[in-house]
């Protein structure tokens, strides 16, 4: 980008020249920057990444749509109207900037943002007030403000100008005392991206340029595992994180500034990350509350990464393990849940697995805790991050990990034990966990191995005695599930120990087991809208006396 005098400009470096032309002058920073500087854009980012087209159009017709909420937007602000925690946070994250862009012109985009600026403004600019206020969605809001520019600062009213870019500096102030002492992980990033982008994008801010990178290097070493997984161990929160640093290394690129290099760092570690926990159809698996994100969202969302890299195989401290052969990719869950304070809505899904053949899902988790449509029952929400939700044993149908009711997660998995084994013939991963030890007095072990041609998937779950006394005598019931993908048909066989499973693209898969009795149920899956679809599950039960159980079972493709 040009800045300055320099011939050629963009729209958008027009428009960054004639703010600062017209804007005025103000104090920014307070004590931390001395004196008067005019508050103005220096420059106005590239959003590097495309919005969500139906809810662009959504905008355009008047309505703003979020995960099947939906208001008109001359009653976005009115204090009546309820909204859902993930639609008000869309609302108050101005992300929905992104979406209209991608749809309209600026002349059709413009009095659209223009109209709920007003609104927000009107109801948020001079009190301060949660959410609007918390820090990472100030963060958010900065990012977006900025690279959305054209659309919210086209008016030729001087006083709403100002008004904007007058309450933007005061945000900066605001979330300068407190982004640190966000969550760790996407909450803490998202501040400090817009700390750092304020700092980049306002005059006066770049004498703090070292304060800030440096805060930003330690926000990311404590949201980053050294193998690029974040710290709340949610896919959705990597792509999240993913994207807000992209979206900070265009707005140094917008000064003709380089980024931090633990910036650029961070980047390099997190995409292999992320593409290691993409199956077949190069979508995201679904884990931590997260949903199935499309193959063509989560390529251009790399593409804009600049980042070039394999899938991660192995991610110890993030904890997935992948094994792939053939057409077969298996993504498994082996680590605890993130503590509660790392991320809401974590899931009790230790030991559990997804699989696909090619381009097709054939063992799931349900998946989509927190990005399910606002229609989905409470209650179904919270028991999609149940154990049961999951492709793994349940016992005594309890979680391995307890979900208390405030939503929190508590005692359960502490430790996970793990071995890898590579040899010509097949990839092997045992792992066991604690989560029923304490209650029960089991160890849950797991054993899978993928052939070489990935033809066939080999597994054995164990429950084995924890320590010298059991809690009872009595045997224990357990449950170990297999959530098929969808359209996955299912004709199970005469002696209720084996099914043939017919994949949507036509191949198909046998399931043996030995050491249960085999069942067919329903279940559901969250797809990539957020929506429930009806799928069905493999459904072992059976019962451990206190010496342990053992059920070994196999997939093997048939054609």
């Amino acid at each position: 980008m040009r800045i300055g005098g320099d011939t050629g400009l963009s729209l958008a470096e027009r428009l960054t020249e004639r703010f600062h032309r017209l804007t005025w002058r103000t104090p920014i920073h307070g004590v931390k920057l001395k004196g008067r500087h005019p508050l103005k854009l220096i420059a106005v980012p590239d959003d590097p990444f495309i919005g969500d087209v139906r809810r662009g159009h959504a905008l355009l017709a008047g309505q703003m749509l979020f995960r099947g909420d939906s208001h008109a937007l001359e009653t976005l602000f009115d204090r009546k109207t309820t909204q859902t925690r993930a639609f008000a946070e869309y609302l108050q994250s101005f992300a929905w900037l992104r979406d209209l862009s991608t749809v309209a012109t600026r002349a059709q985009g413009a009095p659209i943002a223009e109209q709920v600026m007003r609104g927000w403004l009107a109801l948020h600019a001079d009190k301060v007030t949660e959410p609007a206020w918390r820090a990472d969605l100030w963060g958010r809001r900065i990012l977006f403000w900025t690279a959305h520019a054209p659309l919210i600062l086209s008016s030729a009213d001087l006083v709403y100008r100002s008004s904007v870019l007058n309450t933007l500096a005061r945000g900066a102030r605001h979330i300068d005392r407190g982004a640190e002492k966000m969550a760790p992980g996407a909450p803490r990033i998202a501040a400090m991206c817009g700390v750092c982008a304020a700092g980049l994008l306002i005059a006066g801010g770049d004498a703090r340029r070292g304060g800030m990178e440096a805060a930003l290097n330690r926000a990311i070493a404590g949201s980053v595992f050294e193998d690029g997984g974040s710290v709340a161990r949610s896919p959705a929160a990597q792509l999240d994180i993913i994207m807000l640093l992209t979206m900070l290394r265009e707005t140094y690129e917008s000064r003709r500034l380089g980024a931090p290099a633990a910036l650029y760092d961070a980047l390099a570690r997190m995409v292999p990350a992320l593409l290691g926990v993409c199956l077949g159809d190069r979508g995201l698996s679904s884990w931590q509350g997260g949903g199935p994100v499309l193959a063509e969202i989560l390529a251009q969302i790399v593409d804009a990464t600049g980042i070039r890299a394999r899938p991660l195989r192995q991610a110890r401290e993030w904890g997935y393990q992948r094994l792939s052969a053939g057409s077969a990719i298996v993504i498994i869950d082996a680590a605890p849940p993130p503590v509660a304070r790392l991320v809401e809505g974590g899931c009790a899904s230790t030991l559990a697995f997804e699989m696909s053949d090619g381009p097709h899902r054939l063992v799931v988790n349900c998946g989509g805790a927190r990005a399910a449509v606002a229609q989905l029952l409470p209650s179904l929400a919270e028991g999609l991050r149940t154990t049961a939700a999951h492709s793994t044993l349940i016992v005594g149908d309890s979680n391995s990990t307890a979900i208390h009711a405030d939503g929190t997660l508590g005692r359960g998995v502490a430790e996970v034990e793990l071995t890898r084994q590579e040899s010509e013939n097949s990839s092997r991963i045992e792992a066991s966990h604690d989560g029923y030890a304490r209650r029960f007095g089991f160890v849950h072990r797991r054993q899978l191995v993928l052939g070489s041609d990935g033809r066939e998937l080999r597994g054995e779950d164990m429950l084995l005695p924890a320590g010298k006394r059991r809690k009872s005598a009595a045997a224990t019931p357990f449950a170990l599930r297999f959530h098929l993908g969808k359209g996955v048909q299912v004709s199970p066989t005469a002696d209720g120990m084996a099914a043939l499973l017919r994949m949507p693209g036509g191949a198909l898969w046998q399931y043996r087991c030995r050491g249960g009795t085999l069942g067919v149920e329903d279940s559901l899956w969250i797809d990539p809208d957020g929506r429930p679809v009806s799928t069905q599950q493999l459904v072992v039960t059976g019962e451990s006396p206190a010496g342990g159980a053992s059920i070994s079972w196999a997939l093997k493709r048939a054609n």
